[in-house]
């Protein structure tokens, strides 16, 4: 993250602010809200990038050189100037927390404040929280397709390398075991995986030479890489040279299925029968699942990942829902043709029963609402600033127990990765639901 995040943003947000503080409108209280309206042909997203707002707003500040630049660049006047060097942001922002699945618009994040200061954040949150989740919802779909096996995240070199970061965490809230990122390692306190490649073993008169020079640095715990020239040979010379207790071998290239049959036989054959089998190369999961009947022990995952398996972004936008006209906050609408927008501040809640997802719903926050009998509703947004107060993220031990739980209160691992359409689309049950229900009243009747 740069030193200040205030120009990660579309100039027409400082320009949409001038006209804004010229009218008066600048101070007015407001709602905005992120939300999707397509899952792409998914059946569930995961949402991730809650965690690294609160950073993010820190350095949310316009220093004197960045002051200068809007100025002398002609972007801003100089009541406007005078504005931004004095921000602070003073709302409060409401989010799905790391690890929660989303549906078509769910509600995903809501802010109440002033007019002028949710509009400024627009492009900031959404680049994070389009990325993060873009990432997390792949993530969460090759977790599933691997069937326990563990995945390494290893695209930093297919991606921004600010970008690659951002990539492993969220590849980890989503069950990733690992990354080979050593800045993500740092920051987040993600573990990080890696041995040798092809240039190191290339680099040397012959494999045999490379696996020893290996060895004495590394010992017998690590991973060779054993498709330089020839697979077979490569494992014959792994094992001679590591030993039977070799760690792991990795396939980068062939018919992985081919190749790690051969492997898992060669290996067993000589005496190495707890050495793993890890694989790599363009990995989807598509191909994982493919994979995942074979003798495999773990996937090393990158373009596809850092990419979002060929969903780049959720594509989330940001709406004003509600703006102060005579004291009172009103719900705005967008009535465009196919990018309808509704009004009205809201919470989402997801209805479970009998530890099965059967809905996901929003209404106004102020409204209280008890426990259905058949059921139950799990509040899913979560606070992460509280009138101007950041407070710290949650660890990322919480944020991969949550998607566990999520996912699983979702369906069958096979029929989420089959899905072509959404599980839910969150409903809107407006401001109209009576602010108290009796605890045996059923939600049933709402919800369908």
């Amino acid at each position: 993250m740069p030193e200040s995040t205030a120009l990660l943003t579309d100039r027409y947000e400082l320009t949409m602010l001038e006209s804004a503080i010229d009218s008066g409108v600048a101070g007015k209280r407001a709602y905005f809200e992120m939300f999707a309206r397509s899952l792409y042909g998914r059946g569930y997203g995961i949402a991730a990038g809650a965690g690294r707002i609160p950073a993010a707003l820190r350095a949310f500040a316009f220093d004197d050189d960045i002051l200068r630049y809007l100025r002398d660049n002609g972007i801003t006047n100089r009541e406007t100037t005078d504005f931004l060097a004095n921000f602070r942001f003073s709302g409060s922002i409401h989010a799905y927390p790391d690890g929660e699945a989303y549906f078509p618009f769910s509600p995903i994040l809501r802010i109440d404040a002033p007019f002028a200061e949710g509009l400024i954040l627009e492009t900031l949150l959404l680049s994070i929280m389009n990325f993060d989740s873009a990432v997390a919802t792949a993530a969460s779909r090759m977790v599933l397709a691997a069937k326990g096996r563990n995945l390494i995240e290893m695209g930093g070199r297919r991606t921004n390398e600010l970008a690659a970061v951002a990539a492993a965490r969220a590849a980890y809230v989503a069950g990733f075991a690992s990354t080979s990122n050593l800045q993500a390692g740092r920051v987040f306190g993600i573990p990080t995986a890696g041995t040798a490649g092809h240039a190191l073993i290339l680099a040397h008169p012959s494999e045999d030479e490379a696996f020893r020079a290996q060895q004495r640095t590394m010992g017998t715990a690590t991973t060779a890489l054993v498709d330089t020239y020839d697979i077979r040979r490569g494992i014959l010379q792994a094992v001679k040279v590591f030993g039977p207790d070799l760690g792991a071998i990795r396939i980068d290239s062939g018919n992985l299925a081919i190749g790690a049959r051969l492997a898992r036989d060669l290996l067993d054959s000589l005496g190495a029968h707890k050495t793993q089998i890890i694989v790599s190369g363009d990995l989807d999961e598509d191909l994982i699942l493919d994979l995942s009947s074979e003798p495999i022990d773990g996937f090393g995952v990158g373009t596809r990942v850092v990419t979002g398996s060929g969903v780049p972004t959720c594509g989330f936008v940001y709406k004003l829902a509600g703006i102060e006209h005579d004291g009172e906050v009103v719900p705005v609408s967008k009535r465009s043709e196919d990018k309808t927008s509704e009004g009205g501040r809201k919470a989402a809640y997801r209805h479970v029963e009998k530890g099965r997802s059967v809905a996901e719903l929003s209404f106004d926050p102020d409204v209280e609402i008890s426990l259905a009998k058949q059921g139950s509703l799990r509040r899913l947004q979560q606070t992460i600033v509280d009138s101007g107060e950041i407070l710290p993220p949650e660890p990322l031990a919480v944020s991969r127990q949550r998607h566990l739980a999520s996912v699983a209160e979702l369906g069958d691992a096979s029929d989420l990765l089959k899905a072509t359409e959404p599980i839910h689309t969150c409903a809107y049950l407006g401001p109209g639901v009576p602010r108290r229900r009796s605890s045996s009243e059923s939600l049933a009747p709402r919800i369908q």
